[in-house]
């Protein structure tokens, strides 16, 4: 590999950019690809699907071009889990979601709630939610969820995912719950078609009941966003 090549492969991969190494198995040329540059980089037809998959899906292997196999491995920046609130349903949840591997921060300005007992190893931020999520920089790597049931936490932090590229947005309540949120939102200014983004009542409807049935529901429910999406 260039020195070159190298250097801006590790730069990415510090600043948690998706980037891959195409390497043809032939001729030993390298090149790095970006998924938001993949139209305007001039690919072989099937070099640029297999980039899209391997974007989408984690995956890293060969691919039979004109001008010979080529290696594709695949650098995506680790996958997020932001939750707003530090509740029951929480603690289940992070469980699930590190061992599917995700990077997990829970944010809860309720000191009270959100302790390194209740949640040993998590990253636990006391910020206000939408000042949480804004210096995380939301990724279209990142889900958020919020599982509060308080206005007051819960809508400030949707206000920042839905103006986010997160791939999951997902808030706890019921359907009447739910159906207040989306009247708070549409009166601050989030248009129909941006609202259906949130997945409300969160998870998949599985009839859980526990703390680690919901948390179950909703991760199944984030794996399905985030491997079935178009």
């Amino acid at each position: 590999m260039k020195a070159a090549t190298l250097k801006t492969l590790l730069a990415d991969r510090a600043a948690k950019r998706p980037v891959a190494l195409a390497t043809n198995l032939n001729g030993g040329e390298q090149r790095l690809l970006y998924p938001d540059a993949l139209e305007a980089a001039d690919l072989d037809e099937a070099l640029a699907g297999a980039a899209r998959n391997g974007f989408h899906s984690d995956r890293s292997g060969p691919v039979e071009t004109a001008a010979g196999t080529v290696f594709l491995h695949v650098f995506n920046p680790p996958l997020r889990l932001v939750v707003i609130g530090a509740v029951h349903i929480t603690q289940p949840l992070i469980r699930m979601a590190t061992l599917a591997g995700y990077e997990v921060c829970v944010i809860d300005p309720r000191r009270s709630f959100a302790t390194g007992e209740r949640f040993p190893g998590v990253t636990l931020l006391d910020d206000w939610p939408d000042e949480g999520l804004q210096a995380l920089a939301l990724d279209a790597r990142t889900a958020v969820v919020t599982l509060t049931h308080d206005p007051k936490l819960d809508d400030p932090a949707l206000e920042v995912a839905l103006r986010s590229e997160v791939f999951y947005i997902g808030s706890l309540g019921s359907r009447r719950t739910h159906a207040a949120r989306l009247e708070r939102l549409t009166a601050a200014g989030f248009e129909a078609a941006t609202l259906e983004r949130i997945h409300g009542p969160v998870g998949l409807s599985i009839g859980a009941k526990s703390p680690a049935e919901i948390a179950l529901s909703i991760m199944a429910q984030i794996t399905e966003a985030l491997r079935q999406s178009a």
